[in-house]
């Protein structure tokens, strides 16, 4: 089942042009990972997805992003980003303690019943592998916890709203291997209940996790398939090269 349908997509940021002419799919329950150099265009399209680009006000469009085959550009902002959360390259925990951090979310869509939102905290820690790490001080400032367990947190506070899709765009950029290595456990779980979309720099993390991987180039979809066949017998010499290391 497809989740997302993104057809002849362009964006621009000025003059610049950022995307061009990107038609793909995004499958439900699936990662799918986005590889490609710096300036290729990911973070720009995994943007497109909850309408993050719209905060530039030098950003423009043309093309069509659907959800469940309805145009995104039709759907209220707040209620996309509530189905299509976001976790970013550098933890940002709230100044508040780990429990809070993830309890402010729930309470601003609107429950109130302290028994239901402790459980809720409970389930979206499990969910990202912290629970066990943290569940004897939650009401500890989360700048306590180490960039790896900050991480973990953020996904957790997406998880708690309850989105259909998470996109991480670069997760463990500034994290260790073992911290790494913990969200890349998260996602496979994840995936059994949410749709992902990975942007990594990390090509090896891409071929871990990814059910598909996507390469782009200078704006461009170069190419997607299964994350095997990409990195085995990948059809351009451009993704071939990028991926053994011979430019980027």
């Amino acid at each position: 089942m497809v989740k997302f349908e993104v057809h002849d997509l362009n964006v621009w940021f000025e003059k610049a042009q950022a995307l061009k002419n990107v038609n793909i799919e995004v499958r439900q329950n699936e990662i799918l990972s986005i590889i490609g150099p710096s300036n290729s265009g990911k973070t720009t399209f995994i943007r497109m997805l909850n309408r993050l680009n719209e905060l530039n006000p030098h950003f423009r469009m043309s093309g069509i992003v659907e959800l469940d085959r309805l145009n995104i550009r039709n759907t209220d902002v707040e209620a996309l980003r509530k189905r299509v959360g976001m976790v970013f390259a550098l933890p940002l925990p709230l100044p508040l303690s780990i429990y809070e951090n993830i309890a402010y979310g729930i309470r601003m869509h609107g429950l109130k019943n302290k028994a239901k939102i402790g459980q809720i905290v409970e389930r979206s820690l499990k969910q990202s592998y912290l629970w066990d790490e943290v569940k004897d001080r939650l009401d500890e400032s989360a700048f306590k916890l180490s960039g790896g367990q900050q991480q973990r947190l953020c996904i957790s506070r997406t998880l708690a709203v309850a989105p259909e899709v998470i996109l991480f765009d670069e997760p463990c950029s500034g994290l260790d291997p073992i911290s790494t290595a913990k969200v890349e456990e998260a996602m496979l779980e994840l995936k059994k209940e949410y749709t992902i979309v990975l942007v990594t720099n990390n090509v090896k993390q891409a071929a871990r996790v990814g059910d598909r991987t996507a390469f782009f180039l200078s704006g461009e979809l170069i190419e997607i398939d299964t994350t095997d066949r990409i990195f085995t017998v990948p059809k351009d010499q451009r993704t071939d090269g990028y991926i053994r290391g011979r430019f980027g």
